[in-house]
């Protein structure tokens, strides 16, 4: 499960990346850049939930040993 969660995040990130290179900043909120905008915001929400779910699994390998 680490593994996976790794590999979406760092797609996830190289998602970011590629259209931080996208967007026109003189425009931001005009055709290409508001969905270059849209989806970092939507990756960004999928490296939180990534990261949530590594958390949760780690309490509950320690809930198990306890």
């Amino acid at each position: 499960m680490k593994i996976f969660t790794l590999i979406l995040t760092g797609i996830a990130i190289a998602l970011i990346i590629f259209n931080v290179t996208k967007i026109n900043f003189e425009a931001p909120f005009e055709d290409d850049s508001i969905v270059a905008l849209i989806t970092i915001a939507c990756a960004l929400c999928a490296v939180v939930l990534l990261q949530i779910l590594r958390i949760s699994k780690k309490i509950e390998r320690k809930q198990k040993t306890k």
